[in-house]
């Protein structure tokens, strides 16, 4: 059985709220999971403010006995220095016009 740490959407049509749950990988995303290690809410308060709950010692725990992380709780877990940050995807030098770049081969 493989276990993911993973979203669990929550919420309203446009107000989402997830749970970061350790689920089995074959389950549905809404559906059956074996503990919650997490919540998340993206939309921002009237200050500017996310929140995210996370129970560390839990998620330190999966991790050790071999749960997977998906691509958005590994950025999430990289921001607050439980995983080291997953690699950029994408080229900052490319991010620059061609004519700008000047050569560098």
């Amino acid at each position: 059985m493989v276990v993911r740490l993973r979203l669990q959407r929550f919420g309203r049509t446009h107000s989402p709220f997830y749970r970061m749950v350790a689920a089995d990988s074959r389950a549905p995303r809404d559906g059956k999971f074996i503990e919650i290690v997490g919540t998340y809410n993206p939309i921002a308060t009237s200050a500017g403010i996310k929140e995210i709950r996370l129970k560390t010692d839990r998620l330190r725990y999966w991790i050790s006995v071999g749960a997977q992380p998906s691509d958005r709780v590994a950025w999430i877990l990289g921001k607050f220095g439980i995983l080291p940050p997953p690699p950029q995807r994408f080229s900052l030098h490319k991010m620059i016009p061609k004519k700008d770049r000047g050569e560098d081969k």
